[in-house]
């Protein structure tokens, strides 16, 4: 099949492309040119209709990895393009739609991040193209802005001020795990129209996870929760800390307040392998 993936470039992107060339003719779609890399490569702007329609040329399924974390109006921009690519798929006879959502759309106080990420996946299926949704939460690999954010945390600070959200339950996965199961859902009959939850093995709060890449790391951490230090305070100050910018710091950590947890795992019957463990993911993303 021929198959494009919007969002190329990003973490997940630049590691599907080679797991879907191995059984697919695959069109990359970023907003500036690349070297091919075993793959086609389209310049296109999610928001322009014409750009887009070109890149659908031929194909049978796209992957939307489009996000505009950074600015200061992601969620206008996000549902536009969402909108472009779902009318450019019908209008091309695009036969799915594969998008990576976020775990938490179920909480009726949604950060605005993770409701950007639903209604996003909203907009997508408001054409006639079938559209899968996986679902996951933090994504344990390098290039991870989650996952960055708390390696920076346990090099950079002996003893850590947090708030609530470190007592929040989270279900992290690997990057590897995370593009099998994107890869193992194109042109799946019984993915379409579907939303699937995906995590790794355990499940903890992000608390635990700092403690356990801190072992990894060979350190000790002292962590003090403090309840009124509120998710958008602990942005700015991880601004300070961290490679992550607050623009993008900020809406990722308010989005810890809501707990990340798969609640069905229809999906290991359809895509099956061993999931990853926790520390073997760390390991491999720090290596």
């Amino acid at each position: 099949m021929r198959v494009a993936v919007f969002g190329a470039t990003g973490t997940i992107g630049n590691a599907l492309l080679p797991l879907l060339a191995r059984r697919h003719s695959v069109v990359a779609v970023s907003r500036r040119p690349h070297e091919s890399n075993g793959v086609d490569w389209a310049v296109a702007d999610a928001t322009d209709e014409g750009a887009v329609r070109r890149a659908l040329d031929g194909v049978e399924v796209a992957y939307y990895l489009v996000h505009s974390l950074g600015t200061s109006d992601f969620e206008e921009r996000d549902l536009l393009a969402a909108r472009t690519v779902a009318q450019a798929a019908e209008q091309e006879g695009v036969r799915q739609l594969v998008y990576l959502g976020g775990l938490g759309d179920d909480s009726p106080d949604l950060s605005p991040h993770l409701r950007s990420r639903l209604e996003t996946a909203n907009q997508l299926a408001t054409g006639s193209v079938p559209v899968t949704t996986v679902r996951a939460a933090i994504v344990i690999g390098p290039g991870s802005a989650g996952f960055e954010t708390i390696v920076a945390l346990v090099d950079r600070l002996p003893a850590m001020v947090c708030p609530r959200w470190v007592g929040v339950r989270t279900q992290p996965i690997a990057l590897a795990d995370v593009i099998r199961y994107l890869e193992g859902v194109c042109g799946e009959g019984e993915a379409r129209g579907e939303s699937f939850d995906v995590g790794g093995p355990e499940v903890m709060t992000y608390r635990e996870m700092i403690e356990r890449i801190a072992r990894l790391r060979g350190k000790r951490r002292l962590i003090v929760e403090i309840p009124a230090l509120t998710p958008r305070l602990s942005s700015y100050w991880l601004h300070l800390v961290t490679p992550v910018k607050a623009s993008v710091a900020r809406p990722l950590i308010e989005g810890l307040r809501n707990p990340t947890v798969a609640a069905d795992d229809r999906i290991r019957d359809l895509v099956q392998f061993d999931l990853t463990p926790f520390d073997d993911a760390a390991r491999a993303a720090l290596g």
